[in-house]
Formats: structure tokens, C-alpha cells, sequence
């Protein structure tokens, strides 16, 4: 039997929490028993990082109501108008039964490239042309796309000659900022580990007059105060990926995951000292995914293991 792992009651909650669906595993569940899984737990969105990879889930998802996030990381795809029309009808079209929220145009793609911004605006009037006006184009930065992040007040884009157009692009569009937050990847040994977990504290700190009380709330300000500075201080940001790993590396565990990833859900409806009101955030990830490449904690960053059995216990 599959334990439940969220509590039903708190639906605003809830809203505000995604979990994104890796696939990078060879004894994951069905696409349709991953629906299900999403369903039965009450998870009201998710993210996919291929529409070709995840084209049996996003055919599963028809119908269900799940918020989705749909990555495209090839963008050379959407670099002419033409491209982009006919990617719409590809990977667009054949799912107007799927509630597709945000496009995001590239993952954690270098912010040195050209290729982002000409590829968001055709999209952009490719979707539009095809009536898909309410999908929200965007991409998904990491955290080094900020030069400065420290204080929070301080954050600015490393390359605002790339990043002031993509900001200003979003503002005209009503699209957010996508970013991946991770503190498990920011934290240091001169950093309270309790800041980084959600947990009580005496490393609070004053900037600006705010208080922050958690890492996590440090680095979203940070990009809030960059785009503030990039003259787009009414892009929201959505917390695309955040998550800490069970297993594989230092300050790796499940009694750690457990508190960062309990903390995220518990902590998201407040907002950030600088944006109070609900975050919307993106667990990393649905499962703990045994071909992700890289190092070994990237393989344990799921909340349920490929059985479809909790990693831990969480409650929404």
C-alpha cells in the first residue's frame, strides 16, 4: 500500500507546492501510476523537463487538473518563428487537455548565451498565435546567475546585459522568474546548519529591515532585489527546484531532507520578508532517480522511492 503523504486539509497550502517528476531512473513507476501517485497524495503540480521524454505523462495528466511546468532545453528549437510554431504543434497542441502553466525556455542554461531571450519571443508569439495565451513563457536560472547575493538587499545579475532584457521581457508578459533554490548546494561550514534546515535559530539576521530566519528566504530575496535593480521589481519568482538529498554526501540524510523538505512545505505560504505572500515552489524531486548523472547525492533527492513508497515521512 501506498502511504499518504500529504494532509488534505490545508488546500491554499498545498497550491503553493509542486513536485518536479525526474525520469532519469530504469525502475521508476508508469507514467500513469505516477499520476495517480500525484493525485492520491493531493500534489497539484508538477514539472517536466522534456516534452518529448515525459510525453506519456503529459498524455496521463489530461484531464487531472495538475499545474504543469514543461521545459524545453534545446533551444536551438526556437531560435526562428517557424521553429517555434512548429514545436508549438508538437508539443503543445496534442495536450489541451493538460493544464500547462509555465514554459520554461532552458534549465540552468549559462546566462552568457544569446540564444534565450530570441528563443522565449518566439515562443511567445507562437503560443499566442496558436491560443495559448495563458501560458507564461520564462527559464530557469540557478543561483549564479546573481554576481552578489550576500546581503540579500545586495543581489544583483552577474550579467545585467543579459538578464535586465529576460527581466523586462517577463514584466511585459506577466511571466515569473524561474529559479532553482538550492540551500543544501549554498550551505558552508560558517553557516548554522539550522538556517539552512527551517529549523529554530540563532543565526537570524537583519538586512534592510527584514529578518531572515532560513537561508532559503536569503537567496530568493537576493534574486528579488536583481530584478528590483534590473527595473522589473514586479516579476514574481517561482521557486522552480529546491530539495535536499537523503543519502550521498556530507550533511546528506533523511532525518535532514526530511526537515529542509518539511520546512519548504510549512514555511512557502508565508513568502519571503521581502515578498510576503504564498511562494509557489517546486520540490525536487518526485523520486530518488538511480541514472541521474553526476555526483551521488543526486540520485537521493526523492520523496519516494521507485517502489512508490515514502523516502520519509512528510505532511503538506
Amino acid at each position: 500500500m501506498v502511504h499518504e503523504l500529504i494532509d488534505h486539509r490545508s488546500t491554499a497550502a498545498v497550491r503553493s507546492i509542486g513536485v518536479c517528476n525526474g525520469m532519469k531512473g530504469n525502475n521508476l513507476p508508469s507514467p500513469a501510476e505516477v499520476v495517480q501517485l500525484y493525485q492520491s497524495n493531493g500534489i497539484a503540480a508538477m514539472r517536466i523537463y522534456s516534452p518529448v521524454v515525459g510525453a506519456a505523462t503529459l498524455r496521463a495528466l489530461a484531464g487531472t487538473g495538475i499545474d504543469v511546468v514543461l521545459d524545453e532545453p534545446g533551444l536551438d528549437r526556437l531560435l526562428t518563428l517557424d521553429a517555434a510554431s512548429a514545436w508549438v504543434q508538437a508539443n503543445i497542441t496534442p495536450y489541451r487537455g493538460v493544464n500547462i502553466k509555465y514554459i520554461a525556455v532552458g534549465n540552468e542554461v549559462s546566462v552568457n548565451t544569446t540564444k534565450i531571450l530570441p528563443a522565449m519571443e518566439n515562443l511567445h508569439k507562437a503560443l499566442s498565435t496558436a491560443g495559448f495565451d495563458k501560458i507564461k513563457v520564462s527559464t530557469a536560472v540557478k543561483m549564479d546567475v546573481l554576481g552578489t547575493s550576500s546581503p540579500p538587499s545586495g543581489g544583483k545579475f552577474r550579467d545585467p546585459a543579459v538578464m535586465g532584457p529576460i527581466a523586462k521581457f517577463l514584466a511585459s508578459n506577466g511571466s515569473p522568474l524561474l529559479a532553482n533554490v538550492y540551500p543544501y548546494f549554498a550551505y558552508t561550514s560558517n553557516i548554522d546548519l539550522n538556517f539552512a534546515l527551517f529549523q529554530p535559530t540563532s543565526a537570524t539576521f537583519q538586512d534592510s529591515g527584514h529578518t531572515y530566519t532560513n537561508l532559503f528566504d536569503a537567496m530568493v530575496d537576493a534574486i528579488y532585489a536583481a530584478l528590483d535593480k534590473a527595473g522589473a521589481p514586479a516579476v514574481p519568482v517561482v521557486v522552480s527546484e529546491s530539495g535536499w538529498p537523503s543519502a550521498g554526501g556530507e550533511f546528506a540524510s533523511v532525518s535532514n531532507a526530511q526537515k529542509y523538505n518539511q520546512g519548504l512545505i510549512d514555511h512557502v505560504g508565508k513568502g519571503t520578508p521581502r515578498r510576503p505572500g504564498a511562494v509557489e515552489a517546486y520540490i525536487f524531486a518526485m523520486f530518488n532517480e538511480n541514472q541521474k548523472e553526476g555526483k551521488e547525492t543526486e540520485r537521493h533527492f526523492g520523496l519516494f522511492n521507485p517502489d512508490k513508497s515514502p523516502a520519509y515521512t512528510i505532511k503538506f
